[in-house]
Formats: C-alpha cells, structure tokens, sequence
C-alpha cells in the first residue's frame, strides 16, 4: 500500500468465473473515519495477515480461517449488519453494495468506464441502468431552465 492507496489482485469474482484475476485500485479516503485502505490495513494487522486471502472466514469462537471466504459471505454479513442496525435485512445483499456503490460513483461523476473498472461489469448496458437512475435529475433539461 503507497501514498496513493492500495492495489489489491482479485483472483476470482462474479465477472471472473474463469480465475484470470485483475488489479483493483482502492484509493486513499478524503477521511481518517472511513478511508478505505485505512479500514483494510487495520483488518490486515488486526486478522496477522501476511500472504493469501485478506478476506477470510471468521468462526464463531473468533478465529481466523486460511481458506478465503465463500462466494455467499458477503450477502450474509450485510443481511446481519443490517438486521442488528434494525433494517429489513431480507430486502439486500451483496449486491446492494456493488449496486449501491455504481448508483453513487455516478452521481458523484464517475463515469461508466470508470465504474466499469471498479466493478469488472463487462457491459455498459448494465452499468447504465446504475448511471441513469443516478443521473435521472442531474441531468434532466427542465432542470437547467433556472426556475
């Protein structure tokens, strides 16, 4: 991890059944609180990683397993997060994350490719179903009358 963030490899993912694998870059937040690469060195030191998988198993009695979590984890995790945070957690998973995530990078100006990138979509048939609900009253035209 340098100055600028962190390049993590994922070696396998929802757009990668195949395992060819492709560099992710994570950059450095604008706050200390919820800095992404700050949040992953912490789990790095915290869970003594040194090689393999950084996102591994936790079991119920709070070891760290080797093994790199399963491809429903993530789902999980958010549904019990939300549920102790008192949402319907049976209304998200992990892909609200990955929605919610390309639905904001929109509005912020990301553009598609950028988002694209981020997320390994390979179509931006897809990604522009994200930009467009983000975008729907940025860019409407009455919007720009000055009313």
């Amino acid at each position: 991890m340098g100055g600028g963030g962190a390049l993590i490899t994922l070696r396998r993912s929802k757009t990668d059944q195949e395992g060819q694998g492709r560099p992710v870059a994570i950059p450095r937040g604008a706050h200390a609180a919820t800095c992404p690469v700050r949040a992953l060195q912490g789990w790095i030191e915290a869970a003594g990683i040194e090689a393999g998988p950084l996102f591994r198993p936790v079991d119920r009695h709070g070891r760290l397993r080797v093994s790199r979590l399963h491809a429903d984890a993530v789902g999980a995790i958010v549904q019990r997060a939300l549920g102790r945070a008192g949402f319907k957690s049976s209304e998200y998973g992990g892909h609200s994350l990955r929605a919610g995530f390309a639905t904001q990078a929109a509005k912020n100006g990301a553009t598609a490719f950028d988002i694209m990138r981020q997320t390994g979509h390979r179509s931006v048939q897809v990604v522009s179903r994200y930009v467009r609900d983000a975008q729907v009253f940025r860019d409407a035209p009455t919007g720009k009358l000055g009313l």
